[in-house]
């Protein structure tokens, strides 16, 4: 299934014995251009505390009841240790929290662009010793350089979407698929130049991206983009759109 990533926004964390926290962000792997953690609220109104959770723990998110369910402790996740929003988030941050749970990082696994699944977590460590909570602190507080390849879902939103021969909009929002959180489609408001349309942009369609300029620069011109398939947001549930759009542009999405 497909979701509006910013309508993740705001889920409730359910985990196996109880509620805890809501999905603040979402960080996204911008050369996979798959989600990675999700960034969870645990704290209340009087203290703020953020933890990074993988999407490998994650559950099928249930949108009647907008929660999320974890495969994980209440405990285990309130016990996961604060992290530092500003991105990026260095890869020895990624890796000492996969330490904490006890999995493998998804760099060691084969989840990519082009994949049907990224492999489940292999074990989930019942308890987390002081001396490892303190660890991840230690290496937080000692490795201030990122993974530049990390970026936040609430950020992005609103850069520009520029065509070869032009600006066509903003980005409105990303579509995401729940199997794997691969972000199939990104939706592109297409403001003055099309007034009162969206339309889908893969991301192969990405020929540059400026992040200090906010810009991405497609490989399409604005022709392309405007004769595309018709975005109605329930067709994209089904194969038939799919299969449409991908012909259209010359896409093999899923590749052996």
């Amino acid at each position: 299934m497909l979701w509006n990533a910013s309508s993740l926004i705001g889920f409730t964390i359910e985990a196996s014995d109880g509620r805890i926290g809501a999905v603040h962000d979402l960080l996204f792997d911008d050369i996979d251009w798959i989600i990675r953690w999700l960034v969870v609220d645990t704290g209340d109104n009087a203290v703020e505390h953020k933890v990074l959770l993988p999407v490998s723990a994650l559950g099928t998110p249930d949108a009647s009841l907008r929660q999320f369910p974890v495969n994980l402790t209440t405990q285990q996740v309130r016990d996961s240790p604060d992290v530092e929003m500003d991105l990026p988030v260095s890869r020895q941050i990624e890796e000492a929290l996969y330490n904490f749970y006890g999995w493998a990082p998804y760099w060691q696994q084969c989840g990519s662009l082009i994949s049907n699944s990224i492999i489940k977590p292999f074990v989930i460590p019942l308890q987390v010793s002081e001396q490892d909570s303190t660890d991840l602190e230690n290496t937080s507080a000692a490795l201030p350089d990122g993974d530049p390849n990390l970026r936040s879902v609430a950020v992005v939103m609103q850069y520009n979407i520029h065509a070869t021969d032009g600006n066509i909009g903003h980005i409105d929002d990303f579509l995401v698929q729940d199997d794997n959180w691969i972000i199939r489609y990104i939706v592109v408001d297409t403001q003055n130049w099309w007034p009162g349309e969206k339309v889908l942009i893969s991301p192969r369609a990405m020929r540059e991206i400026n992040w200090e300029e906010k810009i991405f620069h497609l490989n399409v011109n604005r022709r392309k983009v405007k004769d595309s398939p018709l975005y109605d947001p329930s067709s994209t549930a089904d194969g038939a759109y799919d299969e449409e759009f991908l012909k259209y542009f010359g896409i093999n999405w899923v590749e052996k």
